[in-house]
């Protein structure tokens, strides 16, 4: 019986023990529960844990099925809590409008061929092409019209070369202390000049070729619609006491209206032109003369000689005693008169004919002689006292007029620094903050006012008796 008792007693506690143990494993199971179910359940995470073991007690390696029944239970009802996600009947066509990316068709592209940007075609370049042959024809014509403008004026040069050295002491001064270059100065492309000193009645000649602008394609294009020819410009300054005061021109009918209008000594002094037939001139030439004297000492027989001889050569003659150059756009604006010089001028043209060789270019030695004697003519040529008076009167009429210009500026301009004067005081006088003061001011500038408008009267002293 003892054995009997003593073996249920130790059964007893065996059971009592493990059922302990089972409570010591499971104390936070209920807790579990809640974690569960206040966490947001994914169903990926759901699926994790389908995945992994249920937990197991630490007093033995084996579930009963019993726990195992239970865990499977919780996890279907969390399952069961999306499973409204995939009922049919309520989302109809869910999964067709959202294909997995492994079922979507790859889209049919199709690569087009484009062609390289450097074509083969010369066609794609015909801008530039021209753009080249352009400028290459530009640049060659710039090279041709430069050569052959230097060689017009060495031929020029090499002919009267010898003619000027002996009328002048120096032929082709460049100005310098030492001078490097003696002929002609290239000034540009188209223009050079000489300069000559040395000789008596005259300061000093300046010979200036003016060449047409052959160098510029734009100029030689214009020049075929509109011909022009080279010219050669020759000025001789007249000393003060080798020349009386008289103005006269000779020039060709267009070149004498256009001097008629823009040379100041011209207009002012001889506006109106004159008919050289008395003299055995062409009728292509007109005179302008401020004395009738003067016209016919300067035409003498060899000079109308050598003017009918080379007649499209001579542009214009110009004698003035009173030259300043084309008049003054603004004469309004001239504070003092206009500096004048004593100076005889000749404008030739040269040829076609002259421009391909030399020889011809000798022929113009003969205008260059008129130049000299006509310096020579100047020089000796003196008015009479009746013409002698009229010039001088005449003058003095132009001096006198421009004295009354000036004068008329000057009494203008006076006139606005007062009225400036006057408004300045005005704006002292309303800015000054002091009543009192600004009325004192207002009243001195009043009694101003009226000391200005009082009638002037002289203060005559009487002697009595």
């Amino acid at each position: 019986m003892v054995l009997v008792f003593m073996a249920s007693v130790v059964v007893c506690v065996r059971a009592v023990s493990k059922h302990q143990a089972d409570i010591e494993d499971n104390d936070f199971a209920e807790f579990e529960e809640f974690d569960e179910e206040e966490e947001p359940v994914v169903k990926d995470d759901v699926n994790e844990r389908q995945k992994q073991p249920p937990p197991t007690s630490q007093g033995s390696n084996k579930q009963t099925p019993k726990e195992e029944d239970d865990e499977g239970i919780v996890e279907d009802e969390e399952d069961t809590e999306f499973e409204h996600f995939q009922d049919e009947e309520e989302f109809e066509g869910f999964d067709q409008e959202k294909p997995s990316p492994k079922a979507k068709d790859t889209p049919d592209l199709k690569i087009t061929k484009v062609p390289l940007h450097f074509s083969t075609s010369w066609e794609s370049f015909y801008l530039e092409m021209l753009m080249v042959v352009g400028l290459t024809v530009y640049f060659v014509n710039f090279c041709i019209g430069r050569s052959k403008n230097q060689t017009l004026a060495n031929y020029w040069f090499q002919a009267h070369k010898e003619l000027l050295e002996e009328n002048f002491h120096l032929v082709g001064d460049d100005g310098k202390t030492e001078i490097e270059n003696m002929g002609l100065i290239k000034q540009s492309e188209s223009v050079y000049t000489l300069w000559c000193s040395g000789r008596t009645c005259c300061e000093g000649m300046l010979v200036e070729l003016r060449l047409l602008k052959r160098q510029d394609l734009i100029h030689v294009l214009a020049h075929m619609f509109k011909p022009s020819c080279d010219q050669i410009i020759i000025k001789a300054f007249m000393n003060q006491e080798d020349m009386d005061s008289f103005v006269f021109a000779l020039a060709n009918k267009k070149t004498a209206l256009k001097m008629g209008k823009e040379m100041a000594d011209i207009s002012t002094y001889c506006p109106e032109k004159k008919n050289v037939d008395k003299y055995g001139l062409s009728n292509s030439f007109v005179a302008f003369s401020e004395v009738g004297e003067v016209t016919s000492a300067m035409l003498d027989t060899k000079v109308t000689t050598v003017i009918s001889k080379f007649e499209e050569y001579i542009e214009y003659i110009h004698f003035s005693d009173q030259f300043s150059g084309p008049k003054s756009q603004d004469e309004s604006q001239a504070a003092k008169p206009p500096e004048v010089v004593k100076l005889i001028m000749f404008v030739f043209n040269i040829p076609k004919q002259s421009q391909s060789v030399p020889e011809p270019m000798k022929d113009m030695r003969q205008l260059i002689n008129l130049v000299f004697y006509c310096m020579e003519k100047v020089k000796r040529f003196r008015l009479t006292k009746e013409a002698k008076t009229k010039t001088e009167r005449s003058r003095l009429k132009v001096e006198e007029a421009f004295l009354k210009t000036t004068h008329a500026q000057r009494v203008e301009a006076a006139q606005q620094r007062r009225d400036e004067k006057r408004r300045l005081e005005k704006e002292r006088i309303l800015m000054e903050e002091d009543p009192e003061k600004q009325r004192r001011l207002e009243e001195k500038e009043y009694k101003r006012e009226l000391k200005k408008r009082a009638p002037k009267m002289k203060q005559l002293k009487v002697k009595t008796m």
